[in-house]
């Protein structure tokens, strides 16, 4: 009869205490093991180390599990007498279900070691970058206000979102920003970080410099001022603007940035037809620029004088159509620039060493499914977690 009675019930008390002593190795063999390759294997590391912490899991599993077995007992018992049910229901298997728990539990620590994914081989790599150094000036004169191109668009919003757009367009090269009008201003100094240019562009507005006109020249010259000429890089000036320059001075500093390999091209924004200048206080709309007779002024595009200065600085003119500017003659003339060393990187690689877990992990999962907890003869041989 107590043989009977021995083959529907799972042992608790020895499961628990076999349980004690495996976890107790366990943790103690794993910090062991972690601190000793840390501190003295220099190739190994976990690229996720505080996924380890997922190692905890393993704790609440064993607790499942204890209470699992307790629950089987009890349902058992509840279910019908031993000498009724050992007609229909040959009874657990305590190794099945010992090495069924043992299967999952080792499974389930080899993915979460896996998955902090231990690495060991350091490589060192040398990354180059190459590109060319590019200073964009924009133009945030008043007239650059007028929505001739695009309705409810200003010729600065398009200017803004095409800069935008040929910034997605860089791969590589270094970015800057230059605004003017009556004075010029760097707004951005010479950058790879092509994130920062779109945040500082967002932030352009026509009144930023209070000295209002258009000097181109001025412009250039402190385009060329921020290049480093030190460094063998290529260089380019990206210009966009109405051309209604009032200094006359750029053709002549474009001249002198080309005797010095710099490319100048340049964006016409505007149309022919004379367009008024709308004036804004506090974000509305509250009239047109007039002159000192009370007469409206009114702006269009000067693309005779930003084709010269195109030519002058041996780049391209582009003249904006539309919402979305053609950007590829100015991207083909800038790609036909020459890339040089901006920069080199050395960063240290590691080999990947998951797969050496996920797949016995994968397979001791399938182990565990394909093992049953039915009794069977083979069963009696075996004595674990039993008094």
């Amino acid at each position: 009869m107590r043989k009977l009675k021995h083959k529907y019930n799972l042992p608790i008390s020895n499961a628990v205490v076999s349980l004690l002593v495996l976890e107790i190795l366990f943790w103690s063999i794993c910090f062991v093991s972690y601190q000793y390759l840390i501190s003295n294997v220099v190739e190994f590391r976990f690229e996720h180390p505080a996924r380890l912490w997922l190692l905890i899991i393993i704790l609440f599993i064993n607790v499942v599990w204890v209470v699992n077995r307790s629950w089987k007992n009890r349902a058992i018992q509840k279910f019908s007498s031993v000498q009724t049910i050992h007609h229909v229901f040959n009874g657990f298997s305590n190794f099945r279900s010992s090495v069924k728990f043992l299967l999952f539990r080792t499974a389930i620590g080899l993915l979460v070691i896996a998955a902090a994914n231990p690495q060991y081989g350091e490589n060192e790599k040398t990354v180059e970058s190459k590109g060319i150094d590019i200073m964009i000036a924009l133009d945030i004169s008043r007239s650059m206000m007028a929505e001739d191109i695009v309705q409810d668009y200003s010729r600065l919003d398009i200017a803004k979102l095409s800069v935008g757009k040929l910034l997605n367009e860089l791969r590589g090269d270094h970015v800057g920003i230059v605004v003017f009008a009556g004075e010029a201003y760097k707004q951005l100094p010479l950058t790879p970080d092509y994130h920062v240019a779109q945040l500082f562009l967002k932030s352009i507005g026509t009144d930023m410099i209070s000295s209002q006109g258009t000097d181109i020249g001025n412009a250039i010259d402190l385009c060329m001022s921020s290049f480093n000429f030190e460094k063998n890089t290529n260089k380019a000036i990206l210009i966009m603007s109405d051309g209604e320059d009032h200094e006359e001075m750029a053709i002549n500093a474009a001249n002198e940035a080309s005797n010095q390999n710099v490319v100048i091209c340049t964006v016409g924004m505007g149309t022919d037809k004379g367009v008024p200048i709308p004036v804004y206080k506090r974000g509305k709309k509250i009239g047109n620029k007039k002159d000192e007779e009370n007469s409206t002024v009114l702006t269009k595009l000067n693309e005779e004088n930003l084709v010269q200065i195109a030519q002058a600085g041996n780049g391209t003119y582009t003249r904006a159509m539309g919402l979305n500017l053609d950007l590829r003659d100015i991207l083909d003339r800038l790609n036909a620039i020459e890339r040089t060393t901006l920069k080199k990187e050395k960063y240290s690689t590691y080999d990947d060493q998951f797969q050496w877990f996920l797949i016995p992990a994968f397979i001791l999962l399938l182990l565990e499914f394909i093992i049953l907890e039915k009794r069977g003869k083979i069963d009696d041989h075996f004595k674990i977690f039993e008094s």
